[in-house]
């Protein structure tokens, strides 16, 4: 079928009804929450790609009122004891709440305390809400608290979908995109249409924090149809993809700037912002005009002549690649980039589990995850290796997307929907890594979630995104059919 008409039909698709159990998926106890089987329903996407929907579990979480000390509603048990007696003066009865942040692979466990008011049921927000205004009178910084994001036991409820694909049956290829601009982020239904996709999921982190005009810039590894349009995190997981196989391993990227006199130079980003003394590449991808600094440019042809030296802030013509130093960086570009002369980039991926170099190959895609959850079968989460070792991301639940693989070589991608009082809990690291050992990943991993989590099947948005809309977002993960190259 070609993939045109395959996106005419997932518009309009809808899930089957929910069943006790489903050929395709485990027929163990789920995982997370109370024991039983979910309720499942499933849908054959093509030849090869599953699709499930999975609900499990009841909603018993209520809201309650948590101290807040500094932006954070956990603290050491001094403070929270203080903060009691605080709360206490305003006529209110506290708990100190003691929780264990759990050992991750590679970080220990602490303990901290929480100072919380009262309890009330779902339908009772605005009595909570009563409270923190009584609190923020007496000087004491507090919010509502939905319980079911704490990380805590549960009995859920749980919404997850699930798209299989196996690629002893699967005749396309998985692709990873960035959209029209790798600095300008752009909603999931947006690429999965312009490639034509059956079905695509949102993918890695993107930087927030950077300057607006480049905040859909990757924070780790992408690479799309085999070009290096983001450096790697060095030793952070990724999903590569070529053609119709995925696996998971840790990676490492290395850009070389080689002029034809002088020493060769490390080149440290790739279509971001540089930082003080950087060398920064950027390619035709970028969409937009680099950043306009007191640094300089190199534009190199696809030879790697240069056939312009400039002051920063140009635009990346296509065909061309730009070098944009700062500081220490800029002076090497005014010495060696002479107009005429040559400068020889070679771009080198690892990966560092094999310690081979991965072939960049038009049939090479790249994403890079957030977190290791599952490695060789074993719950692995490698939380601070990967910059998220802390209770917001280890403890607390949030939607999530993950991609795992199986030993068969079977790509699994799942959406975790969350944020959503009443009717799904979303998941911790420890339950996201649960359940792709459930469903059968050997490796797995965390790519971004919250308010980015989506999947898309066609043109539609099959999940519920805990923004209440569709996110832009930095890159996507996509499954094309034969046709759609």
């Amino acid at each position: 079928m070609a993939a045109t008409a395959l996106a005419v039909t997932m518009t309009t698709f809808s899930a089957p009804a929910l069943a006790d159990s489903v050929a395709g998926l485990p027929t163990t106890e789920f995982p997370l929450g109370v024991p039983g089987i979910p309720k499942s329903a499933a849908k054959s996407l093509a030849p090869g790609i599953s699709y499930f929907v999975l609900k499990h579990g009841k909603s018993e979480d209520g809201y309650t009122v948590s101290v807040v000390v500094a932006g954070k509603d956990f603290m050491s048990e001094t403070t929270a004891q203080a903060q009691a007696e605080a709360v206490q003066a305003a006529g209110l009865e506290p708990t100190i709440v003691k929780f264990t942040r759990p050992a991750v692979a590679d970080f220990p466990a602490a303990d901290y305390w929480m100072v919380r008011v009262g309890n009330w049921p779902l339908d009772e927000k605005a009595e909570a809400a009563k409270v923190v205004k009584q609190l923020k009178e007496a000087g004491i910084s507090a919010k509502v608290d939905w319980q079911g994001d704490d990380g805590f036991a549960t009995t859920g409820p749980w919404s997850i979908r699930v798209i299989t694909v196996d690629p002893r049956t699967f005749r396309g290829s998985f692709q990873s995109s960035l959209g029209k601009s790798t600095a300008k982020r752009e909603k999931v239904s947006e690429m999965a249409t312009s490639a034509k996709a059956i079905a695509a999921v949102n993918g890695g982190f993107f930087d927030i924090h950077t300057l607006p005009a480049f905040r859909g810039d990757p924070t780790g590894i992408s690479v799309v149809d085999g070009k290096l349009l983001s450096e790697a995190v060095p030793g952070r997981v990724g999903l590569v993809l070529q053609g119709r196989t995925a696996r998971i391993t840790e990676l490492s990227s290395m850009v070389v700037a080689r002029p034809s006199s002088g020493s060769a130079v490390q080149v440290t980003g790739v279509n971001r912002v540089p930082k003080p003394d950087e060398l920064v590449m950027y390619t035709e991808e970028l969409g937009r005009a680099t950043p306009k600094d007191d640094g300089a440019e190199a534009v190199l042809d696809a030879s790697g002549q240069v056939v312009a030296v400039r002051s920063a802030g140009g635009k990346v013509a296509p065909g061309t690649r730009v070098l944009h130093g700062v500081g220490a960086a800029a002076d090497w570009l005014w010495e060696y980039a002479t107009e005429g002369s040559t400068i020889r980039v070679t771009t080198t991926v690892t990966d560092l589990r094999t310690r081979r170099t991965i072939p960049l190959t038009p049939q090479t895609n790249i994403i890079g995850g957030a977190i290791g959850l599952v490695r060789g079968g074993h719950i692995s989460i490698t939380a601070s290796r990967d910059g998220m070792a802390n209770v917001n991301m280890i403890v607390r639940r949030h939607p999530r997307t993950l991609a795992g693989v199986t030993s068969r070589g079977k790509l699994i991608i799942a959406v975790v929907d969350g944020r959503a009082p009443g009717k799904t809990v979303g998941a911790s690291f420890f339950e996201a890594a649960a359940l792709m050992k459930w469903l059968g990943a050997r490796d797995a991993i965390n790519l971004d979630g919250g308010g980015s989590t989506a999947m898309v099947i066609g043109k539609k948005v099959v999940n519920h995104p805990s923004d209440g809309a569709e996110r832009a977002v930095g890159d996507a993960l996509l499954i094309v059919g034969p046709s759609a190259r």
